[in-house]
């Protein structure tokens, strides 16, 4: 029995690193490697306007009550006085009881005073027009990269398409000297290992559908990192199904030379 245990779990451990081989075939293994970095979140929904505020519960809720009290205060003198027989003093009373109704309806129907609503009006708004009356001016935020002015989107899309097309056809090769020209050494170091660890396996990659999108480009210090989302469908084994990938190559060249080349210093998964 023991040794049943023991063959099962040995195939089993096999098994799984046969299935780990069988994923890790493109160009980076389906993994991240190398350089990674904190990518821009997504754009926000744009948000929704509020809704409306519920009417106030101001005094106007009170005014057909007291109204009903006041005028039934009215005729309850008039009949329990029996009308207008008791007298001089009935009548003052009277009169006096009509311009007091007259005087809570006139002060209920006044108009209450309202806060002010603006649209947009903001928490950031708030602050801003604060800081505008006490003369403060809040310190700007530090910009984490720059840019450059001369960097076109298309062209460098349409190249760094073909360069994903070319890398993936020699790591299925085992060509590490053309691999070499594309990458850092850091990344050179980590494609090699895998290379390596495939001993000498024949592997064909097939890419069934290929995008690519600017998902980044920044300035940091000497270096331009042109950072770009590839997706798509990809085969990476012979007659198996073509499964879906998402990963950010990072491809940085250094400001300092005049005639520096692009290099891939790190892949991403998304």
């Amino acid at each position: 029995m023991y040794k049943f245990l023991t063959v099962f779990f040995v195939a089993l451990i096999g098994f799984g690193l046969t299935i780990h081989d069988a994923d890790a075939r493109r160009f980076g293994g389906g993994s991240s490697i190398g350089k990674q970095r904190q990518m821009s979140p997504a754009p926000a929904k744009p948000a929704q306007a509020p809704a409306a505020a519920p009417a106030p519960a101001g005094p106007g809720k009170w005014l057909g009550p007291l109204a009903g009290l006041a005028a039934g205060g009215l005729l309850a003198s008039m009949f329990m006085g029996h009308g207008l027989g008791g007298g001089f003093g009935d009548i003052l009373m009277i009169l006096a009881l009509a311009a007091g109704v007259f005087f809570i309806i006139r002060m209920l129907r006044k108009p209450q005073p309202q806060p002010a609503q603006y649209a947009g009006h903001t928490e950031r708004a708030v602050v801003a027009d604060m800081a505008a009356a006490t003369g403060y001016a809040a310190p700007a935020a530090a910009s984490a990269g720059s840019r450059p002015a001369w960097f076109e989107d298309e062209p460098f899309l349409r190249e760094a398409k073909k360069n994903f097309l070319r890398l993936q056809d020699a790591n299925d090769r085992g060509d590490i000297n053309d691999i070499h020209e594309f990458v850092t050494p850091e990344m050179y170091a980590e494609i090699s290992l895998q290379i390596q660890e495939r001993g000498g396996k024949p592997n064909k990659t097939e890419v069934v559908t290929l995008n690519a999108e600017m998902a980044d480009v920044v300035t940091e210090s000497d270096l331009v990192i042109a950072s770009v989302r590839f997706s798509g469908m990809i085969r990476e084994e012979a007659n198996a199904p073509a499964e879906a990938f998402n990963e950010i190559w990072h491809i940085q060249k250094s400001l300092s030379q005049p005639n520096a080349t692009w290099f891939i210093s790190g892949i991403q998964q998304v």
